[in-house]
């Protein structure tokens, strides 16, 4: 029953994901892959927060977070299309969009991820 619940999350997740980058396509952000980048973005914040908020309310079935973490959250976001795209920017030439790129992939994703955490652990508080 739990691959079901995740391949369904898991299909909500991609189509999601597709959408972003229908929205934000690369083509009209000078070759830059903000759709990308904005899903990563998105997933790192909500992954943190979900992961966080779901273990502190013991009302929240495994099922449950599977689905949205593994499922919803893990197809949502993209480390391969990431690495893809960082290999496209390189081979193109354009060595410093590939640099600007990893780095605010990284250190945005870090800071989501804690500010995500952050949020979940002061909801909790409050």
């Amino acid at each position: 029953m739990i691959y079901w619940i995740i391949g369904f999350a898991g299909a909500i997740g991609s189509l999601l994901r597709y959408s972003v980058g229908k929205v934000f396509p690369a083509v009209e952000f000078w070759g830059f892959p903000i759709g990308t980048l904005l899903a990563n973005y998105m997933g790192s914040f909500f992954l943190s927060w979900f992961s966080v908020w779901s273990v502190k309310r013991k009302s929240v079935p495994s099922w449950v977070q599977a689905g949205v973490i593994t499922g919803l959250i893990g197809s949502f976001t993209t480390f391969s299309t990431f690495s893809v795209e960082v290999i496209e920017l390189m081979v193109a030439g354009w060595w410093r969009v590939a640099l600007l790129y990893v780095l605010l992939s990284l250190w945005g994703g870090l800071i989501l991820a804690w500010s995500g955490y952050q949020l979940a652990i002061k909801r909790k508080r409050g």
